[in-house]
């Protein structure tokens, strides 16, 4: 059963669209659920549509949410909406009072690609206790630390990503584009006890401009003593790399796999 509208959010203080994918027969026991997030230029229908998502689905007695958040990061924005709250909280929140849902943190995951990626790392490790699985697909893990304006400058900022991304990352981090710790995932995964922190599933292909960054990242969480689970495989920053790591992701998720 794939669901797609809108709906008030009253943290967002507006409409927003959300795609759900529901089993198609109805379940005695209460839904594991899988939070699915976008990347930069995408929305809330794209891992429908661009991945076998409705066929892995089938596999599993589960929801599937898809909340959509625009070019945010995934952050309570300077300029914009507050995205991090939506999704951590009001966001589950709703789900919970429309699907029967488990409310144990071992039958929640939340995972992403690219920003997305970033996002469902931010989620996880801001709020551990809600979250059993985190699966974070080409995110730009380490972008806000090593190649912020503050730190790169603004000039060679915008001739390696552009113009827009840097009015975004203004919108969501503040004209100077400030750092801070709830904003960066490393800091995020130094202030959560790894005993406490959700299991962690990182993939990245081997053509990604974002390797190094995840697998340097990688090492930071091992040396922190996360214990992530690491997946380098052929593949570029696009969908069908994002659909392979999908698949072992639900795998790994609902099957418990190494």
């Amino acid at each position: 059963m794939i669901l797609r509208g809108v709906f008030f959010s009253q943290v967002l203080e507006m409409e927003t669209n959300i795609s759900i994918v529901a089993p198609d027969t109805i379940s005695e026991q209460p839904l594991k659920v899988v939070y699915l997030l976008h990347g930069l230029c995408g929305r809330s229908g794209d891992w429908i549509d661009y991945t076998m998502l409705p066929s892995y689905a089938k596999q599993y007695s589960a929801l599937f949410v898809m909340p959509e958040v625009a070019r945010s990061f995934y952050a309570n924005m300077r300029y914009g909406s507050n995205y991090l709250e939506y999704i951590i909280n009001e966001l589950p929140a709703i789900v919970s009072s429309h699907f029967r849902v488990s409310p144990s943190s071992c039958n929640t995951a939340i995972i992403g690609a690219s920003m997305g990626g970033y996002g469902a790392l931010k989620a996880a490790l801001t709020k551990p206790a809600s979250y059993g699985f985190c699966g974070a697909f080409s995110s730009p893990c380490l972008m806000l630390k090593d190649d912020l304006a503050y730190t790169q400058g603004a000039k060679r900022f915008k001739e390696v990503f552009g113009e827009r991304l840097y009015k975004d990352f203004q919108a969501a981090f503040g004209e100077n584009i400030d750092w801070h710790p709830s904003e960066d995932v490393v800091e995020l995964a130094k202030a959560c006890h790894a005993s406490a922190a959700p299991k962690l599933y990182l993939a990245c292909g081997n053509n990604d401009m974002f390797l190094p960054d995840n697998k340097r990242f990688c090492a930071i969480l091992q040396d922190l003593g996360h214990n992530p689970t690491f997946n380098e495989c052929p593949g570029n920053h696009d969908w069908p790399f994002f659909d392979q790591a999908l698949k072992h992701a639900l795998e790994q998720f609902f099957g418990g796999g190494e």
